[in-house]
């Protein structure tokens, strides 16, 4: 188990990691979620004790991997965003390169190193020089070297970044196999490779952690709201005085306006249906509705919402200083 408490990282004045809480349990798939530049690596760089942090701890199976830094990282196995690979040795000598420099027995290496070459699919090239080697084959090493010394935890950074479809479909049946006898814990920013294997979400936006739950929990989220597309035969000044005539918890955006047609967005309650009498207002004000589509609420929806939400946050909070 991995305890994260507290954890915070800072650049001079910029606040990269901002007291993140979360716990890793045994045995599951973790998919750690969030835009470009929300604070993952350096989330993951921390975990690993690659990097230090400003304030916080982190503990795997009570031992903190600062204090305790032999003992932890031998229970973690760390795959970077940018493996650290020597393009000029064979995937076999690097590995039994990894396997010495992380400590695992002599008369252990050799049966270590062929079991994750197995385990990995690189059997057939691993006396090929690394530097020959394609990008998905290298990405297999870098999960390999990960693997040996049996860790309990895989903490891969952005496994499938630069992979080709299929070499993306191959990595994540992987992680599916992987997930069977390890725990993993997984980053990325593409959604539907977060939602296809992992079974419990962590999502983080401008460096704080904005949802911890299962993808169906937080599908559930915002599964109280519901969203309607509609596009009418009426100005924006037409429909939106159409609008207001409904419940007042609907909120609504335009877009797209010409001069007699709009766009638009709208949200409410899942609770009500207003499907008749959107019909019913629009058609007695004489406004054809060319489209109307109902939503369905996503994985994508909440992402979006709760990174969105998040940076609203920090917008407000610094106009609020900037007016101190």
């Amino acid at each position: 188990m991995i305890e994260v408490k507290n954890l915070t990282k800072k650049y001079g004045e910029q606040m990269a990691i901002d007291h993140l809480n979360f716990t890793i349990e045994d045995g599951r798939i973790y998919g750690f979620l969030g835009p470009n530049g929300a604070g993952k690596s350096t989330t993951m760089n921390i975990m690993t004790g690659c990097l230090a942090a400003t304030e916080g701890s982190v503990t795997i199976d009570s031992l903190d991997i600062f204090k305790d830094a032999q003992k932890a990282k031998k229970r973690i196995g760390y795959l970077p965003e940018h493996p650290p690979l020597y393009l000029e040795m064979t995937a076999d000598e690097y590995l039994h390169f990894i396997a010495e420099a992380k400590g695992v027995e002599k008369k252990l290496q050799a049966g270590e190193v062929t079991a994750v070459e197995k385990k990995t699919q690189i059997w057939s090239v691993r006396n090929r020089l690394l530097n020959n080697l394609s990008k998905g084959y290298r990405q297999r090493v870098g999960i390999a070297q990960a693997l040996l010394g049996n860790p309990q935890t895989i903490i891969l950074d952005e496994p499938t970044n630069g992979l080709d479809p299929r070499q993306m479909m191959e990595i994540r049946d992987m992680i599916r196999e992987l997930g069977k006898e390890h725990t993993v814990f997984i980053s990325s920013h593409i959604l539907s490779e977060i939602k296809e294997v992992s079974d419990h979400i962590l999502i983080i936006s401008q460096g704080r952690l904005a949802a911890n739950d299962t993808p169906e929990n937080l599908e559930n989220l915002i599964s109280g709201k519901a969203k309607m597309q509609l596009l009418v035969k009426a100005s924006r000044e037409d429909a939106e005085l159409l609008l207001q005539s409904l419940d007042a918890e609907i909120k609504y955006i335009l877009s797209e306006e010409n001069d007699d047609e709009s766009s638009i967005s709208l949200s409410y309650p899942n609770s009500i249906d207003i499907s008749e009498r959107i019909f019913s207002l629009f058609s007695k004000a004489g406004k054809p509705i060319l489209e109307m589509y109902k939503e369905k609420t996503n994985l994508e929806d909440v992402f979006l919402e709760l990174t969105e939400e998040s940076a609203e946050a920090d917008e407000e909070a610094a106009a609020d200083e900037s007016d101190l």
